[in-house]
């Protein structure tokens, strides 16, 4: 694997490869000294063009943790604001030494160009790109799901634990603006070759062109999808009211009262069913406080894994290894 661009071109091997060297990583980061020194002289530098606070934060500490330099990238403030092309900031960047280059753009397609294009020749990772995906978010909420399920299959629990396992058999509901969401998009295809069973759960103005040819169940009710089978989990999406340059329903106090997850559809859920968020999230609109607070809820679990996900992620791309040897 030479580059993370998106979920649905890793296969199924290397999720559950990634997922695997997550759980060695979660152990080095329970330690009093959270540090390995598997990436000393390595520079990672975080190019972000977007604003960010949870992404940018855990690929840093990621990198730091594997004993890597850092560098941080703002494009507010730097020569990008002067006119420099995308072009000129990278190979300018490259030539500083970086061996590995985490990327966050509101352009689609802007990593899998910089990967493409021959200015450079190191490891590319999508910290995001547009509309399109942001496949180390699905990375941390598949680790996040299938370390909260202990390895779920169709018949139950499995007790060994969820290392070498996929979440087959998992079903799970996304739920809200899946149009502007680069997550929902890579949560379907890694879920999907994961052997989950995905709904997508949204008003027909948030769903994408083509979405009928995505491996998912289509449902335009919240009540009704809750009330059709067991869920593994319920992912509630933000909406993007930053991307909305039209009106995609009535108002606010409308979409909460048909699509958000209220302390009543909270209840009505099976207690087994988990509560995500990729955050950050609008209280009180797609999900409420009593669910976001739930004991159910793994929103800071999903958090936390992403220092995880992120180091295992940095150290298979540059060390190519499939597991660490402490």
């Amino acid at each position: 694997m030479k580059h993370l661009l998106d979920t649905a071109s890793l296969s199924r091997e290397e999720a559950i490869a990634i997922l695997d060297i997550a759980e060695e990583m979660t152990q080095v980061s329970e330690r009093e000294v959270k540090k390995l020194p598997v990436l000393r002289g390595r520079t990672v530098v975080n190019l972000f063009f977007e604003d960010s606070t949870r992404t940018r934060l855990s690929f840093e500490a990621a990198a730091k943790r594997l004993s890597a330099d850092v560098l941080n990238f703002s494009a507010k403030g730097s020569s990008v604001s002067k006119g420099e092309s995308l072009q000129d900031t990278i190979q300018t960047i490259s030539a500083m030494g970086a061996d590995a280059l985490v990327v966050r753009h509101a352009g689609s397609g802007t990593p899998h160009r910089l990967a493409h294009t021959g200015w450079i020749d190191v490891p590319v990772v999508n910290a995001g790109d547009g509309t399109h995906e942001h496949p180390t978010q699905a990375l941390l909420d598949a680790f996040t799901l299938r370390r909260a399920l202990g390895g779920f299959s169709g018949s139950g629990v499995v007790k060994d634990g969820p290392r070498g396992r996929g979440l087959d058999g998992a079903k799970i509901a996304i739920v809200g603006d899946v149009l502007h969401s680069r997550v929902a998009r890579s949560n379907v295809h890694l879920l999907a070759h994961l052997g989950a069973e995905v709904h997508l759960v949204a008003p027909p103005t948030l769903l994408p062109w083509g979405v009928e040819t995505w491996p998912v169940t289509l449902h335009y009710d919240l009540d009704e999808a809750l009330h059709s089978g067991d869920y593994a989990a319920v992912m509630m999406l933000r909406v993007q009211h930053e991307r909305m340059h039209e009106s995609f329903f009535p108002n606010e106090r409308e979409y909460a009262r048909l699509w958000g997850l209220s302390a009543a559809r909270l209840a009505g859920l099976p207690k087994e069913t988990f509560i995500m968020h990729p955050g950050p999230m609008n209280r009180g609109f797609e999900i409420s406080a009593a669910a976001a607070d739930s004991p159910r809820a793994l929103i800071l679990d999903q958090v936390e894994n992403g220092v995880s996900v992120r180091m295992a992620v940095l150290y298979r791309l540059l060390t190519g290894q499939e597991e660490t040897n402490d």
